[in-house]
This record gives C-alpha cells, sequence and structure tokens, in this order.
C-alpha cells in the first residue's frame, strides 16, 4: 500500500487556516488532565493518519517524521504537550468551549 503524503499545494492558506482553527477547537474541549490525554492523542492521530501522514505512537504520545527526514543532516525537534490543568471553582467560562472573538 503506498502512502499519499499531504502537501500545502493541496490546500488554499484560509482552508489550512480553517481546518488548524478546527482541530484546536475539537482539543479544547476535550478534557485532558495530566495522565488523561487519550482523547486527545486519539483526535490528533486520527487528524494526521487522515491527511496520509504516518505517525508514531508511545502511550499518548503522537509523531509524525518529515517526509524529507534524513538522519545524516542536522534536525530540528517541534514538540508540544495536549494535557491541561483542571479548572478551578472561579472559572466565569466554559474552559472547554473555544470562543472566537
Amino acid at each position: 500500500m503506498q502512502v499519499q503524503h499531504y502537501t500545502s499545494k493541496d490546500q488554499s492558506v484560509s482552508e489550512l487556516q480553517k481546518e488548524a482553527i478546527g482541530l484546536l477547537r475539537e482539543l479544547i474541549a476535550i478534557p485532558s488532565f495530566s495522565k488523561e490525554e487519550d482523547k486527545t492523542a486519539e483526535l490528533i492521530k486520527n487528524f494526521l493518519l487522515e491527511k496520509g501522514i504516518p505517525i508514531n505512537e508511545k502511550l499518548n504520545n503522537v509523531w509524525a517524521i518529515n517526509k524529507y527526514f534524513d538522519p545524516s543532516k542536522p534536525s530540528i525537534l517541534l514538540n508540544s504537550h495536549h494535557d491541561t490543568v483542571k479548572p478551578n471553582s472561579g472559572y466565569t467560562l466554559d474552559p472547554f468551549n473555544a470562543e472566537n472573538k
């Protein structure tokens, strides 16, 4: 089976922006407290796989390697976490509702 790699040429910048905002809104809506990130990990994994991007995973960690990766060349790692802190009782807004202002 040949994997199709996603390229930005496939979509306009505005479409990519809309899709990224949609993913972010979905991530915000999922409670993902420390050690409970399985649902956000699954969302990230599925998002990448739907784009034809092969992923690696271990526990709730999901990562992809650039298709042009060459281990003989210098590399940069972009890393982020997707767990959140529990909201406190003083919140006046729903912390899992992404508002676009």
